[in-house]
This record gives structure tokens, C-alpha cells and sequence, in this order.
């Protein structure tokens, strides 16, 4: 059978997929794979449809093993979901780590240290008691230098579960540790809540190895600028220099996997030593001997990162066969490297860089055979005309130009691979990286190689070191250059939805299928056509089905609140407040571009409150919207002032009428001394589903809207909460009749929550309420005379 493991890795990650979503008992899951097992030994014949039910039954009881809860001393049987204050000890897992946070309008950055612990005994107000489990410690501030992995510590801080995605299509923190195998987080106050515990441990192999490799990095280089810190994550895999600042350039231009110590350091490396061991003849055996711990010391020295380990595995495979002189096949090769790291962790398959390596990989060996030729036909001279017939010109360029098609080749087999998933877990879609890899990847690998050439040299050759160090910077700084000037071109990059599982799927078929011939050879179009047609099918009637939803998602904000109103048709989109500075590019920017959003159709700024609109000024560069709404009342904030100095004059007032919505308060002649009292009302008719928007109406704000001769009654009512009184007061929650209260209140600050008080007496009225602070955001959706209420963090309502 030809590429034999290929089966054996599908059906056990079809087992981890079922584990996955459906889950099991051991017990049972035991006793299945003791029984198959039997039957394959009873009925050899039967083996053919026996053994992949075997593998399957492996993966999902290797998930589940790792997974479920089988000590009574997890963490999780434990602690409860609710914050607690503890003092824990454990083992430090890895010496920790740097990350730097460059907050506008602040000179100094805010550094943030962070380590995983394997926790031995824990201690509550109540009692202490031995604890088994994984958890990840934040501290604000940096740490001393002596803190390295296998010390014991003792920490006291607040242990609680991972903070969840603050939006919907934001990067939920949760899921992702959880994958890890983490599910509870430590937040110590500062440093001066660390302390050891047993004997002092000394730095490990990859501690040495990074601080000895900083030093031969930066020898002979005047300054330690951003080119040397991005030398350092690339070489070293440090990641303290990748701020969203200095990553972002990469990230539009989707370069940012150089990055990441990967198949291309792993391959690159292999290559050198592979032609120095071959120069001096060394045989085959020996130099997968030589090569494979070469590598595999490499990974450690660098921390034992996912991505080096899983292309570290691939290429210790790759190598074996070939000193072995095994018949060489990528695709099978690709297989055993997944098993490999599945089988150690089998959870690493629902972790993006797991699947864009692997997708890559095999989209580069699906889909070059067929890009090599269609080059090649396009390349190709005249048969019939003698090489020494053809001009200069065209024999020195051939094998530049050759080259250079290879490179596009290579770019466009790996973009094709994994703009699926970029799209899925980064919203984003960057044409321009075609063309950005093609120069930026030859360059990267370049100024690894000098990189490497420095490591090299080490101490016994410095001025070689230093030519080397002066080499690595220049053509960091050219990647650098280039990066920018791809992301800054028209059309380089945009923003995308994620897109539905089924699009995905007919992508990859659309795209193997036709490199391949899958819809055209016999054997295979009985099978592509119909896929094709039934995903396509699918996709439409998703898309018909959805076509007159209209989406309204409330996410409170630190202080505030923003509503998103997504309608049929990106003109009638509307984006109501954005927070303030910090929440805005903390959730309300990642948020946009989560739904697709490069620029803003409709925003309105209700009032003049730093807490709703203090990121407007920001948003305005941003997204550039195209209409700008806003009170016809003065407003004393000088932030409001300054929206006003930068938009066309769209004020609203009472009665006016825009964009589905109608503006129920204030009057034209309302001019209160209190912002939250002049906020814009509007009450929205969504196909028969009326929604009432209060913003931070205050309470002279509500006795005003109350004496109002237009119908307040909706089916939902929106409010959030005032700087001072209560929202909803009863008579005009009385005169709404509600189906649904949501308020929009906040757990922090203090001051953004709704006081017990006003919890108890809006529960008291009868109708259901979602509160903000509890809920999380709410997303509505509005269909012909029927809604429902979902939120992030309860039930659907």
C-alpha cells in the first residue's frame, strides 16, 4: 500500500476529533479497544475494517486519558470556578518569561512576567491539601535573573480559570491554555510574592545556551536596537522582542513566520551540516547519526518550542529514511511526524500552529508537482532551437528567472495551504504575502545562516563573529524595510470573518482537486462532484437562511459599552460607542476586524463621555467611517469636541430617522448639565422585533423621555449604566413592557457595576435580565417577528 501511514494518522485523528466532541468513559473506552482488539486476533480476515477502527478507538482513549479528570487531587475536583486567594507550592516548568506592553500615551512600557508551574500542595483559608495539575502565574513587573526551571516556589496571589474572549471572534485565553492543559491562572501582586523553596537551582541547558548565544549575537554591534531583538526571536526564539508594535509590519505582510523556530531554521540547518559532513565523505549512516542529536540539541537549547519539536520530529523522520536508504515520500513522511506528536500530545491538533505547519507542508507537496509544471511550460524555449541559437540575454537570465518562479511557486502552494486558517484564527487575508515572502524569505534565511555562522565561530573566531553579526543585522533590517513596504501597499492585506467549516473544506477540495485532477480521471470525479456540489449546497443555504438576520451584539467595555448592529448589506452596518482609549484597542479594534470590518460605514456617538467614546478619535483613523452621528446637544467633554472638529456635521434630534433607527431623545432644546442625560434614545424596527437603545441615560435624562409622545415599548431594551442614579427607573420600565433587560454593566471598574440594589429590582420585575458583568457580551439576533438572546458565558435565552 502506498503511503500507508497516511490511513493510520486520519483515522487516529478522526478518534481525537470524537473525543473531542463527544467524549466517553474510559472504562468503556478500555473495554471497546480490548474487544476490537480481540476480534482483529479472532478474525485476521476482517482486519482490513477491524484495524482502523483499532486506531481510532487509541486516539480517542489517548485524548481522553489525557484529558479527564482521573486523581482526586486535580485542580479542577479542588477549586470552583469562582476567584480564590491561595498560597500554592510547585515546580517551575520553564524559567520565566518577558513580555512588554507599549501603552499610548505612556513612556514607560508595562512588562509582565509569566511561568508555568506544576503545582504540589495547595493552601486555602480552610485547609491544605496535596494538588496535582498545571497552572500558568502572571505577575506585573519584571523578576530577578534566579528564577529558573525545576525550582520550588511558593506563591500567594488570586488562583482563578483563564480570562474567556472579551467578544465574540476575539482570542479566547481559555480554550487556548486549556489545550494546554491548563485551566486555572494565578495572578501574584509582585515579585516580592515569590520565594524558594528546596535548593537553588542554576540555569538549565537552554538558559546557558540563550544567554551565551545573546552575547555571540550582539558582538561587534554598536547598540541593542530592534533588528538585534529580532535576530534574537528568530535565532533564539525570544519572544520579548515580538511586541505588537514591531510585529505588526509582519504580520499584514505575512511574514511572520520566520519567527517561529520552524521547518525552515530546522531545515536550514540540516542542509549545512548535511553538506559539511558530505564534503568530507562521511556516510550516509553516519551523518543521520551526527545530524538527528545535532537537531535535536538545537530544540532543546531553545526551550523545547512546539514549533521546533513538531519540525525537528518531521525532519528527524526525513533524515532516518534517507540514512537508511529508504525510498523517500513526503506525504508519508508528514504522517509519521504527526502520529508521533499526537500520540505525546494529542490535543496539539486543535493548536493553529499544529495545523498550519502540518496544511503547509502538505500543500507544498500536493500542489508544486503540478505548479513545477505548469513553470515549466511557460519557461520552456523552443525545442527545435539549439541552446547556443538562443539569445545572451535569455541564457543568463534562465536560471535567475527559474528561480524566482520557484520561489513564487513555493509562496503561492503555502499561501493556498493556510489562508483557510489565517483567515479562522487571525481574521485576516494577505494577498501581498506572494510577494513578501519571495524577498523576505530568501533574506531570512540569510540572516540565519550568519546567525548561525556567529554561533559558530563563538569565542575562538570573534572577528569572523563580528562580520557574521554585521551580515545578520543588515538583512534583518532589509526584512524589516520590506515588510513595511509590502504592508503598506493598496490591497496588501484586509480583514475577514472567519469562515463557515464548509467553505473551508470546499476551498481545500477546490484547490487539491484541481492540482491533482481530481474532477477529471475517472477513479476520482464520482467522488469530487458530488462533495463538490453537497458543500456548495450547504454554503447557500447557510447563506439564505441568515440572508435577513439582523445581528446586534452588546459587549461591555471597562467603564462603558459599545453595540455592534450588523444588518443585510455592509452599508447598513452601525457601530454605536466604542469604549474608551484602552478598551478600544484592547476589544472594540480586534472586534471589527473580527467581523470583517476595514472601514466603518456608520458610527454614532451617543454623548459625551470619555467611559462610551474616548477610543473615537483613534477609530476615526482606523476605519475611516464613512458617516458620523451624533447629539445636537452641547457637550462639555473636550474629547467630543474634538470628534466634532474631524467629522461632516450629522446631528440628530428628536424624531429624525436614519439607518433603520429613530431617535426618540433628546429635544433639540434639551440642554442638561449632566452628559448621560443629553445620551441619544433609538429605537430600532428589525422586521417586526423593536430593540430600545438607552445608552448611560441618566435620570432627569429618563423623566424627559418619559413625557415623550412616541411609543418606548420594544421587545428588548438596552441600557447601560449611568455615572450617577440608577438606569430603568420603574415607571419607565413600566412603560417599555420589555421582554428582555440587558444591562450592560462591567466588573470593572467599581463604578461600571450595577449595585446589588438595582440587580434585585430589576430581577424583581418579572422579566428576564442579562447582566453585562455576569453574561459577558450579547449577541441578538433578529429574524421576522421572532429573536433570541445568546451570550458568551450562560445559556441562550
Amino acid at each position: 500500500m502506498k503511503r500507508p501511514l497516511g490511513i493510520v494518522a486520519l483515522c487516529y485523528v478522526t478518534g481525537i476529533i470524537l473525543g473531542s466532541g463527544i467524549g466517553g468513559p474510559l472504562g468503556f473506552l478500555f473495554l471497546s479497544g480490548f474487544l476490537v482488539s480481540g476480534a482483529v486476533w479472532l478474525l485476521p480476515s476482517r482486519g482490513t475494517f477491524l484495524l482502523p477502527a483499532l486506531v481510532m478507538i487509541a486516539g480517542w482513549t489517548n485524548f481522553q486519558l489525557q484529558t479527564d479528570i482521573v486523581s482526586p487531587r486535580d485542580l479542577r475536583v479542588l477549586l470552583g470556578q469562582a476567584p480564590q486567594l491561595v498560597t500554592l507550592q510547585g515546580v517551575l516548568l520553564e524559567t520565566p518569561t518577558l513580555r512588554v506592553r507599549h501603552i499610548q500615551g505612556r513612556e514607560t512600557p508595562q512588562w509582565r512576567s509569566s511561568a508555568h508551574i506544576s503545582v504540589t500542595t495547595l493552601q486555602t483559608d480552610d485547609s491544605t491539601l496535596a494538588a496535582r495539575g498545571r497552572i500558568i502565574v502572571s505577575t506585573r513587573d519584571l523578576l530577578s535573573r534566579d528564577w529558573f526551571a525545576g525550582q520550588q516556589v511558593e506563591l500567594s496571589g488570586v488562583l482563578h480559570p483563564p480570562r474567556e474572549a472579551d467578544a465574540p471572534g476575539l482570542f479566547d485565553y481559555r480554550r487556548y491554555l486549556s489545550r494546554e492543559g491548563i485551566y486555572f491562572q494565578l495572578d501574584v501582586e509582585s515579585p516580592n510574592d515569590w520565594k524558594k523553596r528546596g535548593r537553588p537551582q542554576g540555569p538549565s541547558l537552554a538558559d546557558r545556551f540563550f544567554a551565551w548565544g545573546k552575547e555571540q549575537l550582539q558582538r561587534g554591534l554598536p547598540t541593542e536596537d530592534t533588528p538585534l531583538h529580532l535576530l534574537w526571536a528568530m535565532t533564539l526564539g525570544w519572544k520579548t522582542g515580538l511586541s505588537d508594535e514591531v510585529s505588526e509590519p509582519f504580520m499584514a505582510s505575512g511574514t511572520m513566520h520566520i519567527f517561529a523556530i520552524s521547518g525552515l531554521h530546522i531545515a536550514l540547518l540540516s542542509g549545512i551540516l548535511l553538506a559539511v559532513l558530505r564534503v568530507i565523505r562521511l556516510p550516509r549512516m553516519l551523518c543521520g547519526c551526527v545530524i538527528i542529536p545535532l537537531l535535536w540539541f538545537y530544540t532543546a537549547a531553545t526551550g523545547w518550542q512546539a514549533s521546533a519539536v513538531r519540525s525537528t520530529v518531521m525532519m528527524t523522520i526525513v533524515i532516518g529514511g534517507w540514512s537508511l536508504s529508504r525510498p523517500a515520500d513526503l506525504l508519508n513522511s508528514l504522517s509519521a511526524a504527526a502520529l508521533v506528536i499526537l500520540l505525546l500530545d494529542p490535543q496539539q491538533l486543535f493548536q493553529a500552529g499544529f495545523q498550519l505547519s502540518f496544511l503547509v507542508v502538505f500543500a507544498i507537496a500536493v500542489l508544486m508537482p503540478a505548479l513545477d509544471g505548469w513553470r515549466d511550460r511557460i519557461l520552456r524555449n523552443d525545442p527545435f532551437l539549439p541552446d547556443s541559437l538562443q539569445p545572451r540575454w535569455q541564457r543568463w537570465t534562465k536560471p535567475a528567472g527559474r528561480a524566482v518562479a520557484v520561489s513564487l511557486a513555493t509562496s503561492l502552494a503555502a499561501w493556498l495551504g493556510s489562508l483557510p486558517l489565517i483567515a479562522w484564527y487571525f481574521h485576516l487575508v494577505t494577498p501581498v504575502s506572494l510577494l513578501a515572502n519571495v524577498l523576505v524569505v530568501p533574506l531570512s534565511s540569510l540572516a540565519l545562516m550568519g546567525n548561525l555562522g556567529s554561533l559558530l565561530c563563538g569565542d575562538w573566531a570573534p572577528a569572523a563573529g563580528v562580520l557574521f553579526n554585521e551580515a545578520s543585522w543588515f538583512f534583518m533590517s532589509c526584512m524589516m524595510a520590506i515588510s513595511s513596504w509590502c504592508a503598506s501597499l493598496p490591497g496588501a492585506f484586509f480583514y475577514v470573518p472567519a469562515p463557515p467549516p464548509a467553505a473551508a473544506v470546499l476551498f481545500y477540495l477546490l484547490v487539491f482537486g484541481l492540482c491533482k485532477g481530481w474532477f477529471s480521471t475517472a477513479p476520482h470525479r464520482k467522488v469530487a462532484w458530488p462533495s463538490a456540489a453537497a458543500l456548495f449546497l450547504l454554503m447557500a443555504w447557510q447563506t439564505l437562511h441568515f440572508w435577513n438576520e439582523t445581528t446586534v451584539v452588546v459587549v461591555p467595555v471597562g467603564g462603558g459599552n459599545f453595540v455592534w448592529v450588523d444588518r443585510p448589506g455592509r452599508k447598513n452596518d452601525l457601530l454605536i460607542d466604542c469604549g474608551n482609549q484602552s478598551s478600544y484597542e484592547n476589544v472594540t479594534r480586534p472586534f471589527l476586524r473580527a467581523q470583517g470590518v476595514n472601514k466603518l460605514e456608520n458610527f454614532l456617538v451617543t454623548h459625551g463621555d470619555v467611559r462610551q467614546m474616548g477610543g473615537a478619535p483613534q477609530l476615526l483613523t482606523d476605519f475611516s467611517p464613512r458617516v458620523v452621528y451624533h447629539g445636537a446637544t452641547r457637550q462639555r467633554s473636550a474629547a467630543y469636541r474634538q470628534i466634532l472638529e474631524r467629522i461632516p456635521e450629522r446631528t440628530l434630534t428628536e424624531g429624525q430617522q436614519f439607518c433603520q433607527f429613530k431617535v426618540l431623545h433628546p429635544k433639540s432644546d434639551h440642554h442638561f448639565t449632566e452628559a448621560d442625560d443629553n445620551a441619544l434614545v433609538l429605537l430600532a424596527d428589525f422586521q417586526g422585533v423593536r430593540l430600545l437603545f438607552l445608552s448611560d441615560l441618566g435620570r432627569a435624562g429618563q423623566e424627559a423621555l418619559l413625557q415623550t409622545p412616541e411609543s418606548v415599548e420594544a421587545d428588548i431594551v438596552i441600557s447601560g449604566r449611568p455615572l450617577h442614579g440608577e438606569p430603568l427607573s420603574p415607571p419607565l420600565l413600566k412603560r417599555i413592557r420589555p421582554q428582555l433587560i440587558i444591562l450592560a454593566d462591567h466588573e470593572h471598574p467599581v463604578a461600571a457595576r450595577g449595585s446589588k440594589a438595582l440587580h434585585r429590582r430589576l430581577e424583581q420585575s418579572g422579566v428576564p435580565v442579562l447582566f453585562g458583568r455576569r453574561t459577558g457580551p450579547v449577541t441578538i439576533r433578529c429574524r421576522p417577528t421572532r429573536w433570541e438572546a445568546e451570550t458568551m458565558h450562560s445559556p441562550i435565552v
